[in-house]
């Protein structure tokens, strides 16, 4: 391309939240709402020109405000989701606007994102070729028959690395593989897995720790520990 890719960035802020009684995204974590934080830094990457944010039907009015005024001045829409986390990239897909070249996806429930780690991920993005954000894994892995549970195999660590979001492809690449995932009613855990499924090459781009997915109400309390260092840090 002779300028640098227009990037639209998807943010998956859909699930029930049940573990916290209410949206989790709409919990506020240093002041601020867990989804804004990550809207407010891909908002302010000048290489994404818009967010596209999928949510839950019933949230639509709260999440647009949210999303409205994390974005700033860069082009912001809410969509409603689907069933499933795939569903809803899909419903995301759809309404990412005309001219747009590349998108990352990225679950809003990973409030602690870096600007520079996604610009890491943005890099190496080209027709054919995707990224992901990961972390090498540091535990040992068993491979367990699923009733018994006996150990049936254990997984060389070195070759094992946990995936993140943001998740990077082309516009085309993206949509090809979950259109090829939905006619073929193929169900995966995350958006790599559809394009290493089409063929796209995928690769895996060093994340960082702070990247985690707030999971349960003490994770909480983790976030708004490095969110206050941060700040304490940037005085």
């Amino acid at each position: 391309m002779r300028r640098p890719p227009s990037w639209t960035a998807i943010v998956v802020a859909a699930g029930r939240g049940t573990r916290f009684g209410r949206a989790k995204q709409l919990l506020e974590i240093a002041g601020t709402p867990m989804l804004a934080w990550s809207i407010r830094t891909l908002a302010q990457m000048p290489e994404v020109d818009a967010v596209v944010v999928v949510t839950e039907g019933e949230w639509l009015t709260e999440i647009s405000a949210v999303a409205a005024n994390a974005a700033g001045t860069k082009s912001s829409s809410v969509v409603p989701g689907g069933a499933t986390r795939q569903a809803s990239v899909y419903e995301g897909l759809r309404a990412v606007p005309g001219g747009c070249d590349a998108v990352l996806v990225h679950d809003g429930a990973r409030p602690l994102i870096n600007a520079e780690v996604v610009r890491n991920g943005m890099q190496i993005i080209g027709d054919g070729f995707a990224s992901l954000l990961a972390v090498p894994v540091v535990d040992t892995v068993k491979i367990v028959e699923p009733h018994s549970r006996i150990v049936k195999e254990t997984s060389p660590r070195e070759r094992l690395w946990a995936a993140q979001t943001p998740q990077f492809a082309t516009l085309p690449d993206m949509r090809l593989a979950h259109e090829a995932a939905r006619r073929d009613h193929f169900s995966a855990t995350d958006d790599a897995m559809l394009l290493e499924r089409i063929g796209v090459t995928v690769q895996i781009v060093p994340g960082s720790p702070d990247n985690f997915k707030v999971t349960l109400p003490e994770d909480l309390a983790r976030a708004e520990d490095i969110l206050r260092r941060r700040f304490a840090d940037a005085r």
